[in-house]
């Protein structure tokens, strides 16, 4: 997991991951965004869940809907360190 560095969700833990690029297949964005945030090469398998993540200010007003597409992926590369939009990055159980 990636502890994040900078709003809307900063100090929060999360799954890795980022924007699409426009012309990005899913896998592909999987593997940059592994990489730009903890450093790894990763291996994108079976596709986990398509969620929704609604985040609202004080006055119940949607301030950011997430639409997160997650995939179990394997190590094949690289060294676990924290980059770009992450503050910490650290293995869990």
């Amino acid at each position: 997991l990636v502890k994040r560095a900078h709003p809307p969700i900063q100090g929060h833990w999360s799954i890795p991951g980022g924007v699409l690029e426009i012309g990005e297949l899913l896998r592909e964005a999987a593997v940059r965004e592994a990489r730009e945030e903890t450093g790894l090469i990763v291996e994108p398998g079976e596709l986990l869940g398509v969620f929704d993540r609604i985040l609202r200010d004080e006055d119940q007003r949607v301030q950011y809907h997430y639409v997160l597409i997650d995939f179990l992926c394997r190590k094949v590369g690289g060294e676990l360190l924290a980059a770009s939009d992450a503050a910490e990055v650290r293995w869990f159980t």
